[in-house]
């Protein structure tokens, strides 16, 4: 019991510590918004037109980038389900065989219920010894949140928080909104910078706020350009930033493919944003899928492998009944991401026919004769 105390401290201190990126980053902006409102536009600006503009476009754009930040550090990353877990028989199972193979085979047995198709390096079940899981596809443990966290990207300092499959267009949008914010302040603070060298400017001291602001504005806009491009490729390729789908390429059942997740730039962008055109600029989820499950681009219907965890309709709906978020059904939405595949759309009627024996179709890896 006594070392509890000093652990729970240690913990407490750390979480007050991951807040400060995050504090930082609030300052910056309650500063940004200071300066550019009051500073620049009510005391330095003359005129009303150029005022009212200024002033409308900026708050639409700030509501925008709030809004954005605010769900990318407050939306909980998803764990995986229940039916990922171990349960106490297969845990003693697996404490009592030796560490090799023999564990390998109980792992197997396991997965072979479960939509897995991802493996290690070395061919085997992805398994978290902290969680005491099988890993779904693209699911990562983050040391910082010490959970295993669905598809995940990274662990942000900067909103104190995992990205993942609940939070990454929340992510791209904070990006997209930040940026947006930056690059707006530079470009009409610009002539009031320009005039702050030339003297044109009253002698108080919104002139250095005018200065700092520009300066503060496009050092940000350069840093968040080069990231936002970057997520924007991974995006387009749908991967992750993680080096297992980023640097190495993933290793399935049938062996490594590092585009065995990119449906097309099409597809790969409504995985992430949705299939609602409405719902893109908008901090809302949107995003298809389960988290659990991933179509790939060599996709076929396979009898003997679940597309979703199998269980009574009364745990489906009590895992759904805990979500965040109302996701999407993988019949849904990501057989829309396949439409135009034919080896879906030919055994989309012997899926039908299975319809109340599983709630999803199956998405495998190989293409089996």
């Amino acid at each position: 019991m006594a070392p509890s105390g000093p652990r729970s401290i240690k913990r407490g201190c750390q979480r007050v510590l991951y807040w400060i990126p995050v504090l930082f980053i609030a300052l910056i902006v309650a500063w940004s918004y200071y300066a550019y409102v009051l500073q620049l536009c009510i005391e330095s600006i003359e005129d009303t037109g150029e005022k009212v503009v200024y002033l409308l476009a900026y708050h639409a754009i700030f509501i925008m980038f709030v809004w954005a930040y605010w769900q990318t550090i407050f939306t909980k990353p998803m764990n995986p389900l229940k039916e990922f877990q171990l349960s106490h028989s297969d845990k003693e199972l697996l404490e009592r065989e030796d560490r090799g193979e023999s564990q390998q085979e109980i792992l197997r047995r396991i997965a072979k219920d479960l939509p897995i198709y991802t493996r290690t390096n070395s061919g085997a079940i992805r398994f978290c010894d902290r969680c005491q899981l099988l890993k779904p596809d693209r699911c990562h443990h983050c040391s910082v949140c010490d959970k295993c966290i669905l598809k995940m990207d990274h662990h942000c300092p900067w909103v104190n928080n995992c990205v993942g499959f609940s939070n990454y267009k929340f992510f791209m949008l904070f990006l997209a909104y930040s940026l947006l914010y930056c690059l707006f302040i530079t470009a009409t603070d610009l002539q009031y910078f320009i005039k702050f060298w030339t003297k044109g400017l009253p002698d108080t001291q919104a002139k250095f706020h005018i200065l700092f602001l520009f300066f503060s504005a496009s050092m940000f806009s350069i840093s968040l350009a080069s990231l936002f491009i970057y997520h924007c490729w991974l995006v387009c390729k749908n991967r992750s930033t993680l080096v297992s789908e980023a640097v190495r390429a993933p290793v399935f059942r049938h062996g490594t493919d590092k585009n065995g997740f990119s449906l097309g730039f099409t597809k790969n962008f409504l995985q992430v944003f949705g299939d609602e055109a409405k719902y893109w600029p908008v901090p809302v989820f949107s995003s298809l899928g389960d988290g659990c499950s991933f179509p790939t681009c060599l996709v076929n219907l396979d009898p003997e492998q679940p597309s979703s965890p199998s269980g009574s309709s009364s745990a489906s709906k009590s895992a759904a009944e805990g979500r965040q978020f109302p996701s999407k059904p993988l019949r849904e939405s990501q057989s829309r991401l396949l439409t135009s595949t034919p080896s879906w759309s030919e055994s989309e009627g012997a899926g039908d026919k299975d319809k109340k024996g599983a709630s999803n179709p199956v998405m495998t890896i190989e293409n089996e004769a």
